[in-house]
């Protein structure tokens, strides 16, 4: 079973619709016992990086979270989901993030003469082999909706970048921490390739 973490972030529906499509036990929920038990977690998230921290320490989720990453149990970030599992956001200074991965999360560039939210398609590159990119290609498109991109402190974890304005930290992997910025459940083939990856790497835990 795969837990969903429930702070009301907004796309969870289709995260769980997809799940469910490739066949997958999935459950919406806060309560720590069973995210807990869980073979796998997600955090998802759209909105706000401070409102969606103060959501999840209001719902007491912080804690339950860490201990997630703490066990050998796939956790998976995905879009606001990534970004909260780092340090800080250029988008709400002086809020913590959950700090369980090095890096910072910065505005996408003014400057660059596209338009913010990068809202669309984008080509992902592979620096190093990454789980949820088994059977992916180079250069796959995946979709993306996002102001703030990543950069992690410790280029070793980064699986996938894309280009916009700048060298998006894509997708991250450290021990059982997975994340990516970009929406699985929204890219089509390749995004439930992704998630039928992290069901796998679920399986092999």
């Amino acid at each position: 079973m795969i837990a969903l973490i429930d702070y009301d972030a907004g796309n969870m529906k289709s995260i769980e619709k997809a799940l469910i499509s490739l066949g997958q036990e999935t459950v919406i929920t806060r309560d720590p016992s069973v995210i807990l038990k869980a073979d796998g977690v997600i955090l998802p998230g759209v909105g706000a990086f401070a409102d969606a921290m103060e959501k999840l320490h209001a719902f007491g989720l912080v804690p339950v979270i860490q201990k997630c990453a703490a066990r050998n149990r796939p956790f998976l970030g995905i879009c606001l989901g990534l970004q909260l599992l780092f340090e800080s956001s250029e988008e709400s200074p002086g809020v913590k993030g959950l700090g369980i991965l090095k890096g910072r999360v910065v505005r996408l560039p003014d400057d660059a003469g596209l338009k913010i939210p990068h809202i669309g398609w984008n080509d992902l590159h592979f620096p190093r082999q990454g789980r949820l990119f088994r059977g992916v290609q180079e250069g796959a498109y995946v979709y993306f909706v996002h102001s703030y991109y990543l950069i992690a402190e410790e280029e070793s974890i980064v699986t996938a970048t894309a280009e916009y304005g700048a060298c998006i930290h894509a997708s991250v992997e450290k021990g059982n921490v997975l994340a990516c910025q970009f929406h699985p459940e929204k890219s089509s083939d390749v995004g439930m390739q992704i998630l039928r990856n992290f069901i796998k790497i679920t399986e092999e835990a």
